[in-house]
């Protein structure tokens, strides 16, 4: 007996969960193909709206031609009574040259009667020079109301199109005849044809006359009563051609004009998204027929209702394990957050030692040549204490106070360079956004370096726009700077001809700092790698490969750019950082 309830409760439970996941897969199903037909017909109604302003441009262009073709003098004069053959061929050759100009179809000038007197394509075998249209619509309504159109298929040439005519009246105001044009769409077809959706364009009663599919041109979209097929007859609007009903079967109706519809197509029974504008001006309805496409949405939603609905069940038995594991998660995280802090600080600390290396290093390098600088004056300064002694002792008190002026010069020129290694030697704390002159940086950077230009005899240039300022630490751009003209001094050291430029000039919203040598330029296999780690083309033990690296990283920090390129004799390497445009306080 237990072993029969056990069986009947998990046979009703396999049950419950084949029938909820069925149910929700359906309902999902549906409600997704309704969804995505719903925004289809959306999309599609605004394509419709974008054809429709297509189709009124293309009529409004010659809407008022022929209102105004009406008011020409000898139009007018010819129609007060018989046209004689001259002025036969004088009005056809004139309409031939309007109608080539206005790029419409046909013009065709019919007198009181509707007998065409005169038409564009007289030299044509399908001419429309005496024939009679007095039975066109257009016609009876020009005669009435001063306008009329109408689209029908030429009882002449067999070509369809949309006329539009307006009433030639005299001084008086008195009927004489009708100014027609008449405008085909072959090239709007033909560009509607470019997409897949069928495009038609049905009249008043329902009859569709334009279409960019074959097939689907004179159909019924619905029944005609007697007495429209008998006043089709009499207008002969579609002349010969038969009129096909168009079998089609609503499904559901999204809104007004927007249905899901059955219908049978030329190419047989297809389900459409159907999309129809009735365009007012004209009294003709403009549709646009689409095949939906919604069978992978519509599956994914049925695939994923069912997911949902077995997750639900199944999250009872999950409950327990699912929050031991989310417990477990988040101790790994902060663990790992923790040692992702540390590492980071680590890394921070170890970046600053490096920064911090690199400049002691090219602190070191400039010892040397400062030592030489300032070893120099401090001879020449023992020789002038001597001499000012002597001066004293004789009394010579003016000539003793003229003698302390150089003395007091060079040592305010030594104060200054030991001022700027003091300061370059700061370890400054990275992050600093301090607004700074750029030219200011270069001014600093040349003090230090005056010894070993003057002792490689370097022809300087400078070009300094000043001032130049940008945001960032400037003790960091100085070290980047000076490790620039230092690997520049390297370069051009075995050199006959050392040149060194150094440019600061706007660019766009930045300032760019150029740092040009004579040196002979960058290897090409070298240029892609100069700024990685340890990279360095220097003999071993001349350098680790860390100070373009360094550099690199300080530019970019400032929010700048460093890039190295070679030029005629030599390199450039260009810092590029953003104009600070706040006013200095």
């Amino acid at each position: 007996m237990p072993f029969s309830f056990r069986a009947l409760r998990l046979g009703l439970i396999t049950l419950v969960i084949v029938l909820g996941t069925v149910l929700c897969a359906s309902w999902a199903m549906h409600q997704a193909k309704r969804q995505a037909m719903e925004a289809d017909a959306r999309q599609a109604s605004q394509q419709l709206g974008l054809y429709a302003n297509a189709l009124h441009t293309l009529i409004d262009r010659y809407r008022a031609l022929p209102a105004v073709l009406a008011l020409d003098p000898e139009l007018i004069d010819a129609l007060r009574g018989p046209v004689q053959a001259r002025t036969q061929d004088a009005l056809n050759r004139k309409l031939e040259r309007i109608n080539g100009a206005a790029n419409s179809s046909t013009l065709e000038l019919l007198d009181r009667n509707g007998l065409a007197v005169a038409a564009s394509n007289w030299r044509l075998p399908t001419s429309y020079v005496g024939s009679n249209y007095g039975f066109r619509p257009y016609f009876k309504q020009t005669r009435s109301l001063g306008n009329g159109r109408f689209y029908a298929v030429g009882v002449t040439s067999g070509v369809p199109g949309y006329f539009l005519s307006s009433a030639v009246n005299d001084e008086q105001g008195r009927f004489l005849g009708a100014m027609v044009v008449k405008l085909e769409f072959p090239e709007l077809e033909r560009e509607w044809r470019q997409g897949s959706d069928i495009l038609l364009v049905s009249d008043a009663r329902g009859i569709t006359f334009i279409a960019n599919q074959d097939g689907w041109r004179y159909r019924e979209l619905r029944p005609l009563d007697g007495a429209d097929r008998a006043e089709l007859a009499q207008t002969r609007q579609y002349d010969k051609h038969p009129l096909i009903p168009l079998m089609h079967q609503v499904l559901t109706r999204f809104a007004e004009n927007s249905t899901l519809s059955r219908v049978q197509a030329p190419q047989g029974e297809t389900e459409f998204l159907w999309e129809s504008l009735p365009l007012e001006s004209e009294q003709w309805t403009l549709h646009l027929l689409r095949k939906p496409q919604v069978g992978t949405d519509a599956r994914n939603a049925g695939l994923g209702a069912a997911a949902v609905w077995l997750s639900l069940v199944f999250a009872a038995l999950l409950v327990s394990q699912r929050l031991r594991l989310s417990r477990l998660r988040q101790r790994s995280r902060e663990e790992l957050k923790r040692q992702v802090e540390e590492r980071t600080r680590e890394l921070r600390t170890a970046q600053e030692g490096l920064v911090q290396t690199a400049k002691l290093a090219a602190l070191g390098q400039m010892s040397a040549a400062m030592a030489h600088e300032i070893n120099q004056p401090l001879t020449t300064q023992r020789m002038q204490l001597e001499t000012l002694k002597l001066l004293l002792d004789h009394g010579r008190y003016d000539e003793a106070r003229q003698a302390l002026e150089p003395l007091e010069q060079m040592l305010t020129r030594m104060a200054s360079l030991t001022g700027h290694l003091k300061t370059f030697a700061r370890n400054s704390p990275g992050g600093l956004r301090e607004r700074l002159d750029l030219a200011g940086v270069v001014d600093q950077a040349l003090d230090l370096l005056q010894a070993r230009l003057h002792a490689l005899d370097v022809q300087l240039a400078l070009y300094l726009a000043r001032p130049a300022w940008v945001r960032g630490d400037a003790i960091r751009l100085e070290q980047v700077l000076i490790n620039l003209l230092s690997n520049a001094l390297d370069a051009m050291a075995d050199r006959r001809y050392r040149r060194l430029e150094i440019r600061i000039e706007p660019d766009a919203q930045h300032w760019r700092l150029s740092v040009l040598d004579s040196g002979g330029g960058i290897a090409a296999e070298d240029l892609p790698r100069i700024f990685d780690p340890f990279f360095t083309t220097k003999p071993v033990g001349d350098g680790l490969g860390l100070g373009l690296a360094i550099s690199y990283g300080i530019v970019h920090d400032a929010g700048g750019q460093l890039l190295a390129e070679n030029v005629p004799g030599g390199a450039r390497l260009s810092i590029t950082l953003p104009r600070d445009q706040e006013p200095a306080c």
